[in-house]
């Protein structure tokens, strides 16, 4: 009996560490199971003053003092009467987003999914996270991934066609300064391009050396370029033209947020953050390890960071301009980061001009297959394969696909995703009842034979060899096969596999309602009462009832299929019955509410098969 047992504690060992298994596989948590700070970025003024040389100290980054620079150099963010001294916030406004900028940088301070609400809340989902001064969205650095980013004002300049397209553009005048005093001038400038009912925005970065103005010199009989006046004296004549732009063996870096959105609940660990490459036609996974660092060398086509349900990719117009790739995931105080560093070549020609397209919006493959076919996406592109950031099936993607196509058709008929679960539950299992029977014969020709194991065990009691001889002989008589019972069950296995990842992510069930008051929202776990305190161990705060149904109807289920056994069986059994189920409860409390209706509606329904095929056996048998 006590080896029964201890070999029963093992089994269920081995089922947990499967499963664990199973789940780190699907779902990788070595980004996710730290929570996301909060949008720690206060709200930024309409108008926040910048003090001038005329009323106290100036701000840093617009002044004519120089700069250290990583790479030697000294930049120079002239300050000119036609340079803006005053921050502001601009927003631009698509039926599908709500972008809010501002002119410090020509960052994004935040990007909002206006079709799309955070969790239980009436907000949009916010997809920029964790921003800071040093930090912001698409900020932008003059030199490699350590250089600082350039956090003077720019000018900006608005406009909206007929087509409803908007745009919004970001200039100013940097220059280098020499050891001589003289300074090669140059403008930087972003553009955002934004198509309405689009997801993909474009992003032009642009440095050249034309400079924002030019002046007549009285010595040099000729026009030439020059830094504009500033406050702290004359303008310093620029004898050269600027030709090239290297600083440090990069021209720039260009910087994703800090982390995208929407914010993580801690207590959620089927949320997950990815980074994933596109190139050739082929995407690569990366799971960042030791320092939170990867760097990607070759050029590529995409890259992206992609959490359960949304997603931020980056198409660069031209892979070739790239130096390199810097994928980072550091751990903050609060949470981990995640973010990609796109560093372009330095280059010898007088102007660099860059486009990067860029999706922010669902992780779904209906949005992101848009841009595979050139006639449905404004940008002409296709075969960019950025679909592959939402396929994660594998070798059961066509499993997936078959079943999405399933639940859409159940939708057609009763729009309720919850419905629709159960429906394309029932058909499933309908499908597989044949299988089902095949298997539920075999129990039943064992429970026919399990008297004779149990004279043969008693006879050959300590003569294992002898039993084994004895058993595969009353096998071969009864004409009856072991493993006929589990064979129906390995077949179903891969379409239970595609189940469980597909109700656990499918996008469409964000936000969708089953049963109001009750499943709210399929996408995440279900709550009938709000605990006032944490619960000691587990610190739960909501109580829940899905978990508790799973557990009865596996119970029920593992009772109604028990074979008959011996007193040796016993223990092993009873684990088995009841043990088993507990642990599930534990793994499954937080779990998506939709997983936990598909993995409670395949009980029921099988328990029904079950009785079903019982109650026509005992009749066949009277």
């Amino acid at each position: 009996m006590k080896k029964n047992m201890f070999i029963a504690v093992v089994l269920s060992v081995l089922v947990l560490v499967g499963a664990s298994f199973l789940q780190e596989l699907l779902y990788p948590s070595a980004s996710s199971s730290h929570s996301a700070a909060k949008h720690t970025l206060s709200a930024v003024p309409e108008e926040t003053r910048i003090q001038s040389a005329h009323g106290g100290a100036a701000d840093t980054q617009e002044t004519t003092q120089p700069a250290a620079h990583p790479s030697g150099q000294v930049l120079v963010f002239p300050e000119s009467e036609t340079e803006e001294r005053v921050e502001r916030t601009y927003v631009v406004r698509t039926p599908l987003v709500q972008v809010t900028f501002t002119n410090r940088g020509g960052d994004i301070l935040s990007y909002q999914l206006r079709e799309h609400y955070a969790a239980q809340r009436r907000e949009y989902v916010e997809m920029v996270e964790q921003a800071r001064p040093d930090h912001r969205a698409f900020s932008l650095a003059l030199g490699d991934e350590y250089a600082p980013n350039v956090n003077a004002l720019f000018q900006v300049k608005q406009e909206i066609d007929a087509r409803g397209v908007h745009s919004i553009g970001f200039y100013r005048s940097v220059a280098t300064q020499h050891a001589d005093g003289t300074r090669t001038p140059f403008v930087l400038a972003k553009r955002y391009v934004f198509y309405p009912d689009n997801y993909m925005f474009e992003l032009h970065v642009s440095l050249s050396a034309d400079v924002l103005e030019e002046r007549e010199d009285s010595q040099q009989g000729a026009k030439v370029r020059a830094v504009a006046e500033t406050n702290a004296g004359p303008a310093t004549t620029v004898l050269a033209r600027a030709n090239g732009f290297d600083f440090g063996a990069a021209s720039y870096t260009l910087r994703t947020p800090p982390e995208i959105g929407p914010e993580r609940n801690a207590a959620d660990k089927y949320e997950f953050r990815t980074f994933m490459v596109g190139a050739g036609g082929k995407a690569k996974t990366y799971a960042l390890k030791g320092d939170g660092r990867e760097q990607v060398d070759t050029p590529v086509s995409w890259a992206s960071v992609s959490g359960k349900y949304f997603a931020l990719i980056v198409l660069p117009n031209d892979a070739d301009s790239l130096k390199r790739l810097v994928l980072s995931a550091p751990q903050a105080e609060t949470a981990v980061q995640h973010h990609i560093a796109f560093v372009r070549r330095a280059v010898a020609q007088p102007a660099v001009a860059d486009v990067y397209r860029v999706y922010i919006g669902p992780c779904a493959e209906q949005y992101l297959s848009a841009y595979n076919v050139s006639s449905r996406n404004p940008y002409g592109l296709e075969r960019t394969y950025i679909d592959a950031v939402a396929v994660s099936g594998g070798i059961l993607y066509p499993l997936e696909v078959l079943l999405k196509w399933l639940l859409r058709l159940f939708y057609t008929l009763i729009p309720n995703w919850g419905v629709a679960i159960i429906l394309v539950t029932i058909a499933i299992k309908v499908l597989f009842f044949p299988l089902t029977k095949r298997s539920f014969i075999a129990m039943q020709k064992m429970q026919e034979l399990q008297p004779h194991m149990q004279r043969i065990q008693e006879r050959y009691k300590g003569n294992t060899q002898k039993i084994h001889e004895e058993m595969a002989k009353l096998y071969r008589e009864a004409q009856y096969n072991p493993l006929s019972g589990c064979l129906p069950t390995l077949v179903q296995m891969p379409i239970i596999f595609a189940m469980y990842r597909l109700f656990n992510n499918y996008f469409e069930f964000r936000g969708a309602m089953f049963i109001p008051y009750w499943i709210p929202d399929l996408s995440l776990a279900d709550s009938v009462w709000t605990l006032p305190f944490a619960l000691p161990v587990t610190q739960w705060t909501q109580m829940r009832m899905l978990p508790v149904l799973y557990v009865v109807s596996q119970i029920m289920f593992s009772k109604l299929t028990q074979v008959p056994h011996t007193e040796q069986q016993k223990t092993s059994m009873t684990i088995m019955t009841y043990v088993m189920p507990l642990f599930f409860f534990f793994f499954f409390y937080d779990a998506p509410s939709g997983l936990l209706v598909y993995w409670t509606a395949m009980n029921g329904v099988t328990l029904v098969q079950q009785l079903v095929m019982k109650r026509t056996a005992n009749k066949n048998k009277t």
